[in-house]
């Protein structure tokens, strides 16, 4: 039964008596979170886990280190689905906690009373078998299909449903971890240390970090070297394939530390994940863990890693606030991406994964609702996800190459450069950024300030018209066989020899609406129903779909079945549901297909399908 408790500890955030006795840095407010970091806030953790596949669940507990602002201060940290059994002090006394309401998207937030100089605060719980942020894999559901595998996905407000914490970007905390697995698997954690120790392996991260930021994975893995600083970590079946294509990295970050400051988190390593990850990548420091279908076999799609990587400066190192600042991550990670990607691997390269990019947001804006297609965009009473479309990271790059043009390069570069140096290991809001941006660079460059209008571009909706029209000349060859299609020149005939995997994108998102006849003398000339580019199949599959070419079913089908990054799935799903019989056709594949996708597809498709677990 849970102790009455003084109504000093039901109460969300107090009013502080002023003056302060202790000062503490002031937090941005975040709607997605009630933690109340300004009154106090966790600067560090340790945790102390196990990790129990059977039953699917972490027990563990978390030991935050605490600062106060005042002595009758609560400490709020954010749960979702979490089994609280004991909150300890640092001498094992214990400390009275109390429930606040439940939100659907927020969890329940758990309020710790603190007695007398409490620094430190242990908190025994248990996760839920269907904690959001923790996928657990049965070995039929990997590649190798010989043992288990765990990964979570903490971004946006999901580690609240692993850790009890202060689940919010603008708190950043150093943390070690002590992990005990199954015997015979390996566990990894986003740390700047792992050691091994018997069947227990201790992490640490030595530099504060956002909670979104805090992931691990345990499964059958292996490790490869692929540069001074970088590995490569896969299943013993995807380790070789995984290796050879992220031989680049190491010029990435080379190349990223010549224009942009020094990578500072020592190490940088990827994991490939099982196909059932959500995203392409997610940037967990010091490891970002990286969906297979990346792997062409030719190098064509590592622009994932350039991204993942950029993230290192521009989301890591100064990461937003809140989840309505998300285009300081973003926005600029796409530009750094791109600037990345141009150095290594040649301007061309970069111009078409730009043009590409523009052309998929244009085509986004035209079904996203006014009040989505802006950079500080309004978030209240919405999950932190629906802001996460093509907005913050096409607009908000294109934001930063309109400066360039107005600036120059050299000019840009120094700035950008000085805002990651003077906001390191920093959150920061839409303000602080539009503020330095104005002291720091249109201040010093009159012309740049008369010729852009920055409140238009970042609260403003759609794309304002001084946006910059990317090209590449290599897209030319392209244009040029699409109009000889349209004009009826044979598949055979048409000049796409030595084309790389963006002028087969611009190929298939140029031919319109093809009749099944049609899509059937591409596919016999070009078998992209049997490419392994997950890129072109699935903008193969979408044209399939929507001409009913039914020779793709039995790839369509095993693909939905295997593959779980929410890029791919949203749009074959959305085809799906517009065709004649597609309706029950989706239904029937998701029904199966359901359980295999991580719980942030699975939001996203249940709200599509229109899926109840009835």
């Amino acid at each position: 039964m849970r102790p009455l408790l003084p109504l000093l500890f039901v109460a969300a955030c107090q009013t502080p008596p002023s003056p302060m006795p202790n000062h503490l840095p002031t937090a941005a407010a975040d709607l997605h979170s009630a933690a109340c970091p300004n009154e106090v806030r966790s600067t560090h953790l340790d945790l102390r886990l196990v990790l129990d596949f059977d039953a699917q669940r972490v027990t563990g507990t978390a030991t935050h280190t605490i600062a106060r602002a005042f002595d009758a201060a609560v400490f709020v940290v954010d749960t979702h689905g979490l089994e609280i059994q004991a909150v300890r002090d640092e001498a094992g006394n214990w400390l009275p906690h109390w429930f606040g309401p439940k939100d659907e998207h927020l969890g329940t937030p758990l309020r710790i009373g603190l007695r007398g100089a409490t620094t430190k605060v242990a908190i025994d719980y248990r996760s839920a078998p269907d904690a959001e942020a923790m996928q657990w894999l049965h070995p039929e559901q990997t590649n190798g299909g010989k043992a288990p595998f765990l990964f979570t996905q903490g971004q946006a407000i999901l580690t609240r449903t692993w850790i009890p914490l202060q689940d919010t970007p603008a708190v950043r905390i150093t943390w070690t971890a002590e992990v005990a697995a199954p015997s015979g698997m390996v566990t990894v954690m986003s740390a700047t240390e792992r050691q091994q120790d018997g069947a227990v392996v201790r992490f640490v991260m030595d530099k504060p970090v956002p909670s979104y930021l805090i992931a691990l994975a345990c499964g059958d893995l292996e490790r490869r070297e692929i540069g001074p600083r970088c590995a490569v970590w896969a299943e013993p079946s995807t380790i070789e394939l995984a290796a050879k294509e992220l031989g680049d990295t190491e010029a990435m970050i080379a190349a990223c530390e010549r224009e942009f400051g020094p990578y500072r988190w020592g190490r940088y390593d990827v994991l490939v994940l099982p196909p059932s990850f959500p995203f392409g990548g997610m940037e967990n420091p010091c490891l970002t863990f990286a969906t297979p279908t990346i792997l062409a076999g030719d190098r064509s799609l590592v622009s994932l890693i350039a991204h993942e990587l950029a993230h290192s400066w521009s989301g890591n190192l100064v990461t937003n606030a809140t989840w309505r600042d998300f285009w300081l991550n973003e926005g600029f990670t796409v530009y750094l991406e791109n600037r990345i990607m141009a150095t290594v691997f040649g301007d061309e390269r970069a111009a078409m994964e730009q043009v590409l990019g523009m052309q998929e947001l244009a085509d986004e804006l035209k079904e996203l609702p006014a009040a989505d297609q802006v950079l500080h965009i309004d978030l209240a009473g919405r999950n932190p996800d629906d802001g996460m479309t093509g907005v913050p990271y096409q607009k908000g790059a294109a934001f930063l190459r309109r400066l360039e043009q107005l600036v120059g390069r050299p000019a840009l570069d120094a700035f950008l450069q000085a805002w990651f140096d003077q906001h390191a290991f920093q959150s920061v809001t839409t303000d602080t950024f539009l503020a330095f941006l104005d002291r720091e660079l249109l201040s010093q460059h009159p012309e740049a300030r008369s010729g852009i209008d920055v409140d238009r571009w970042v609260r403003g909706t759609g794309l304002p018209s001084d946006a910059p029209v990317p090209d590449s000349s290599l897209f030319t060859a392209v244009d040029t066989a699409l109009q000889g299609w349209r004009q009826g020149t044979a598949a055979k005939e048409l000049p796409t020899g030595g084309w790389v995997t963006q002028q087969w994108l611009r190929f298939l998102a140029g031919l319109g609406t093809p009749t099944a006849a049609q899509l059937q003398t591409l596919d016999q000339q070009f078998a992209f129903t049997r490419s392994g580019n997950s890129e072109i199949l699935c903008s193969w599959l979408v044209l399939a779909v929507r001409a009913d070419y039914r020779a793709v079913d039995r790839r369509l089908e095993l693909f939905l079945m295997t593959v779980g990054r929410r890029k791919f799935l949203k749009p074959i799903y959305d085809a799906l549901l517009a065709a004649p019989d597609g309706k029950a056709r989706a239904m029937a594949i998701y029904q199966k297909a359901r359980p295999r996708y991580h719980a942030v597809s699975q939001r996203t498709l249940d709200a599509m399908l229109g899926w109840t677990k009835s």
